[in-house]
């Protein structure tokens, strides 16, 4: 059953570890640093996609599917990191998680392999993206540089509430430095601090800031920035279910004291 949900690339690091003969906790500390280096490698690279496509308006990309087909590609790749995100956070979607590691080690490197995943999905999806060659406006003098700006504050923003949510999860880093010291994952508390104080969910607040922030318009960044926009107000609504089951009336009061999304005069949260 493992088996069959890696990757091609992840049922070749378990099958070379696998058939090293080393010691238990030198095959161990292998795996770690290899799904870490595999972890980092392609988040960083979906990162950089993600900037370099919507700076340019999704004008700009790697994907060369004839039209008409090229809308349904498309359309498919902008919706699967959605559904797919979503449905690894479930219970199976956990289990799939699991086999994306060698035996034993699925529970303990899971937050790597859903970042992993996530990231494929991203690279995926700003990569190979078929560009329209329809460009509706492009900023320029003064405006192009306080667009810049923005853009790169949203991204300031994301980068500040995923560091207030535990920079250890939201990358990836959290499993195999768990593995690698033998340790079982420590989660971080519910994030309260810094831009969580002011909303719930600055994390996809930010997200859908460096949608619209962009300085090229075309109608690939319209279509991109509705419909994760869309994704960004609603799936927080399950997050937030699965933080009352687990934090219970300390998130109800968290609740009634910050909002959603758009920061409130005088709403914040202090412990």
């Amino acid at each position: 059953m493992q088996e069959n949900t890696q990757t091609p690339m992840m049922r070749l690091i378990s099958l070379a570890l696998g058939s090293m003969r080393t010691p238990p906790g030198r095959r161990r500390i292998l795996i770690a640093y290899s799904y870490g280096i595999l972890c980092h490698t392609i988040f960083a690279a979906a990162v950089i996609a993600m900037i370099v496509a919507m700076f340019f308006g999704m004008s700009e990309s790697f994907g060369a599917v004839p039209y008409p087909w090229a809308t349904l590609a498309n359309i498919a790749l902008v919706l699967q990191f959605p559904v797919v995100h979503s449905l690894l956070l479930t219970r199976r979607g956990g289990k799939f998680l699991g086999g994306l590691a060698p035996a034993g080690h699925g529970g303990t490197l899971a937050t790597t392999t859903f970042a992993i995943v996530a990231s494929v999905q991203l690279l995926a999806l700003f990569a190979l993206w078929t560009p329209s060659g329809i460009v509706w406006w492009r900023a320029e003098g003064a405006a192009y540089y306080i667009i810049c700006a923005a853009y790169a504050a949203s991204w300031l923003m994301l980068i500040k509430a995923s560091y207030d949510a535990g920079a250890e999860v939201q990358s990836g880093a959290l499993g195999w430095m768990s593995l690698a010291q033998d340790a079982k994952p420590k989660f971080p508390d519910m994030p309260t601090k810094g831009l969580f104080r002011f909303i719930r969910q600055p994390i996809y607040v930010a997200f859908a800031l460096t949608l619209w922030t962009v300085p090229v318009w075309t109608p690939d960044q319209l279509a991109l920035a509705v419909t994760l926009t869309a994704y960004c107000l609603i799936a927080p609504k399950l997050k937030e279910r699965r933080f009352a089951a687990r934090y219970g009336d300390r998130f109800e009061v968290y609740k009634r004291q910050v909002p959603y999304a758009v920061p409130m005069r005088g709403m914040r949260y202090d412990d």
